[in-house]
C-alpha cells in the first residue's frame, strides 16, 4: 500500500467563521438575512456590537458549517467591532451604492480588518458587496467599483438584498476562498508538524 500524505477528510464538516463589516446602514442585517433565511429583512434597528446567524452548505464536497458575523457599522463601535475580527476565516466588505460616502470608507475598514487579523495575509479570503443595486438613485458607478477591488484583486458582486439578486453567489465565493486557504494552512500544518529534523531521530540504543 502506498502511504498517502496528511490530507483533510472531505467528508468531515469545517466550520468557518465570515465576518460583514461596513458603514452603517449599507444593508449588512439584510444581506445575512436574505442568505440564511431567504427573506428580506426591512428591520432599520441598527446592529449594536454584533449578532451571529449560521449555514450550514456544501463547497466541493466538503460540508461547511459557516459562522457569520453581522456587526455594526457606526463609528463609535468601531473599536469593539475590531475585537470581532480575530479567528475569521473570512470577510465580507459592504457598502450601499447610493450612499458615496459607504464606498469611500471601504479602505478604512479594509485596512482596520487587516490591521486586526493575526498574522496579517493581503490575500486574506475577502469580497466587496454593492448592495441596493434595487434603487434608482445610484452615486457609485460600476466601474468605479469594480476598479477598486481589481486594484486590490478582491471580488466584487453588484447584490440586492431586497430582491435578492446575487447573495448568495457572493457568500458561496467567499465561502469557496476561505475553505480552500483553510486546506492550505491545516496541509501545512500537518506536513510540517510530522517532518523530522536532524535533532529528533531517536538516539540508538546501547543494550
Amino acid at each position: 500500500v502506498v502511504p498517502q500524505g496528511p490530507s483533510m477528510d472531505a467528508s468531515k464538516k469545517v466550520d468557518l467563521k465570515i465576518i460583514i463589516i461596513g458603514a452603517l446602514g449599507v444593508g449588512k442585517t439584510s444581506l445575512l438575512h436574505q442568505y440564511v433565511h431567504k427573506t428580506f429583512y426591512e428591520d432599520y434597528r441598527t446592529t449594536l456590537g454584533a449578532s451571529i446567524l449560521t449555514k450550514v452548505l456544501a463547497v466541493d464536497n466538503t460540508p461547511l458549517k459557516l459562522q457569520i458575523w453581522d456587526t455594526g457599522g457606526q463609528e463609535r463601535f468601531r473599536s469593539m467591532v475590531s475585537t470581532f475580527y480575530k479567528g475569521s476565516d473570512g470577510c465580507m466588505l459592504a457598502f450601499d451604492v447610493t450612499d458615496r460616502e459607504s464606498f469611500e470608507a471601504l479602505d478604512n475598514w479594509r485596512d482596520d480588518f487587516l490591521e486586526k487579523v493575526i498574522p496579517r495575509e493581503q490575500d486574506f479570503p475577502m469580497v466587496v458587496l454593492g448592495n441596493k443595486i434595487d434603487l434608482c438613485d445610484r452615486q457609485v458607478p460600476k466601474e468605479t467599483a469594480s476598479a477598486w477591488c481589481k486594484e486590490k484583486d478582491i471580488p466584487y458582486f453588484e447584490v440586492s438584498a431586497k430582491n435578492n439578486i446575487n447573495v448568495a453567489e457572493a457568500f458561496e465565493t467567499l465561502a469557496k476562498q476561505a475553505l480552500t486557504t483553510y486546506k492550505g494552512i491545516f496541509e501545512s500544518y500537518l506536513t510540517n508538524s510530522i517532518k523530522l529534523t536532524p535533532y529528533d531521530k531517536p538516539k540508538k540504543s546501547c543494550c
